[in-house]
């Protein structure tokens, strides 16, 4: 297969190039279809690869494939896309038309001109899980139901991907991930997930995460942001926060040598949630 099609490197939630998570962006997809675009985003590796096609007055629909499959939506490939634009439209909103639904992006310049992007989330929702199925994926991650933390229990939370939130009582079990990649990826191809959102709670409003990905085709995700829009939407319907106006910052690939910093906002009388980082090229 032949593709000419330009692809660029970016790497999202971080100001250094080795940190954060790397996405593909194809700023002009026009003309490739499924396969070409799975084919791209499978050579290139990444846990996914952003194809925008333009549409007027700096909107753009934008589709995401991880090696696998395509996938609704994607945080970190948004937040690349957009800085990726920025630097060559300049920085301001755009509208990005995913198959999630409309996700309005803005982009700003930060200290030393480091562009970042906060992406707005189509609304959330979050439901129970059944207790075979959290015992499924405990078993599948090796982990025991004493080791989770009680006062966040597990729940399917979705803000245009659906994620399984874990949260674990320490940061050594968080730190310490080793599932089986077959099992996990059955599991969650059956009840539709896109990551396992994995959390300890270092403070009211700091968290460490970890997402794998083996549906994507991929171990763990470095930085994720569709998740942390999913984890937004988690702390507010079980009530873990101490006002409706919240800031979050998510830690998340420490354990993978790759750094990266998600900012979570939640506010009143909007059910949506903004996620928020710069973006860099990877040279």
């Amino acid at each position: 297969m032949t593709i000419s099609a330009e692809v660029l490197r970016y790497t999202a939630f971080t100001t250094d190039p080795s940190g954060g998570n790397p996405a593909g962006v194809v700023l002009d997809a026009t003309g490739l279809d499924d396969a070409a675009q799975l084919a791209v985003a499978a050579e290139l590796g990444y846990s996914e690869t952003a194809f925008l096609t333009p549409g007027p007055e700096r909107s753009y629909t934008v589709r995401y494939f991880s090696p696998k499959a395509e996938v609704p939506f994607c945080g970190h490939a948004t937040v690349a896309s957009a800085v990726a634009l920025a630097e060559r439209i300049g920085p301001g909103p755009v509208v990005f038309e995913t198959r999630a639904g409309t996700v309005p992006v803005d982009v700003a310049a930060g200290p030393g001109g480091v562009l970042a992007a906060t992406l707005t989330s189509v609304e959330p929702y979050v439901e129970e899980v059944a207790d075979a199925d959290v015992d499924e994926a405990l078993a599948a991650l090796d982990w025991r139901r004493e080791e989770l933390d009680p006062t966040l229990p597990p729940r399917i939370a979705y803000a245009g991907a659906r994620h399984l939130v874990l949260t674990v009582a320490t940061r050594a079990r968080l730190a310490d991930l080793a599932y089986d990649f077959e099992r996990l990826a059955a599991f969650m191809t059956r009840l539709d997930l896109i990551t396992l959102q994995l959390v300890w709670r270092e403070s009211v409003d700091t968290f460490h995460v970890r997402d794998p990905f083996p549906v994507g085709g991929v171990v763990e995700d470095p930085a994720t942001g569709a998740a942390a829009a999913a984890f937004g939407a988690y702390l507010r319907a079980l009530g873990g926060l101490e006002s409706e106006a919240a800031v979050l910052t998510l830690h998340q690939g420490d354990d993978l040598g790759r750094p990266g910093r998600l900012r979570v906002e939640l506010r009143p009388g909007d059910p949506r949630i903004r996620v928020s980082g710069a973006a860099v090229r990877i040279p």
